[in-house]
């Protein structure tokens, strides 16, 4: 089972991204492996964009993925010798997978995005404020969208930046909307999702906006963010950014496994436990 796609001998993975100091990860895929009786190690490593194919060029035949966050996830890809679909849909890659010569990248942020609204009772979307117009960003517009969601408002410092969001949701049928950081008086969305780095939010929501809508933070360190102390205050509804971080990973070890993001774990419900488990989600 763990050999898979690319060779007994590739056993090292790691996540990379900068910060880095604060990732859970590896307490989170150790957690899995364990479960699954994988040999594998799991580190992490301080890499910014222009460091990434120095870095790379320094792995040999025992790597067998890497993990990618901030702010690699669109770095890496001229470094791809081949893309899922999903990956050139959004133009981020979280997940590369070593092997037969390749460097193959994934996109399992959307999964996650999807599943943390399913895993908090949220089937269904209709519209969606999105706070930043980052990668995250963008895997949350394809993420909403499999909800459902037919429009989008993003939230940004300079709208004309987003562009490449706004075509992305023309790709995906959903009407996204770039607006300036902090015009959001006459919105009121089915789901807020902030992407801002480290919930590092100044937005102030009004009241009835934090009562009707769910707040989806991916942020997770420091928890509670801003944001989410702002919809506690009123009784709403939070998805905390653990949930991403967890579901994310099941993609990308499924990837790191059978070689495909679709294909369910042996045990899987077993090893999400042990996941959320190790984080105290």
């Amino acid at each position: 089972m763990a050999d898979l796609v690319a060779g007994a001998g590739r056993t090292r993975l790691a996540v990379l991204g900068s910060p880095i100091a604060h990732s859970k990860s590896p307490l989170i895929h150790y957690a899995a492996y364990s479960v699954l009786g994988l040999p594998w190690t799991y580190d992490r490593s301080e890499v910014i964009g222009a460091a990434l194919g120095d870095y790379l060029g320094t792995l040999d035949e025992s790597w067998r993925g890497l993990s990618l966050t901030m702010p690699l996830k669109r770095d890496v890809l001229p470094f791809l010798t081949d893309s899922d679909p999903l990956v050139d849909t959004v133009g981020a890659a979280n997940t590369v997978l070593f092997g037969d010569d390749r460097i193959r990248g994934f996109n399992t942020d959307v999964f996650g995005v999807e599943q943390s609204f399913r895993d908090a009772g949220v089937t269904s979307l209709g519209t969606v404020l999105v706070l930043g117009g980052g990668a995250t960003a963008a895997s949350v517009i394809a993420g909403v969208a499999r909800l459902g969601a037919s429009a989008v408002t993003l939230s940004v410092r300079t709208p004309t930046k987003a562009q490449a969001l706004v075509a992305l949701g023309a790709r995906l049928g959903i009407d996204v909307a770039a607006r300036t950081w902090g015009d959001v008086a006459d919105v009121t969305p089915d789901a807020v999702v902030s992407t801002v780095p480290g919930g590092q939010n100044d937005l102030e929501f009004p009241a009835p906006l934090r009562a009707h809508s769910v707040l989806f933070d991916v942020a997770y360190d420091p928890w509670p963010s801003k944001a989410a102390r702002q919809w506690t205050d009123v009784g709403g509804r939070v998805i905390p950014g653990i949930d991403l971080l967890v579901n994310q990973a099941v993609g990308q070890i499924r990837v790191f496994v059978a070689g495909d993001p679709e294909v369910p774990l042996p045990r899987e419900p077993e090893v999400i436990a042990a996941m959320r488990a190790a984080v105290g989600a």
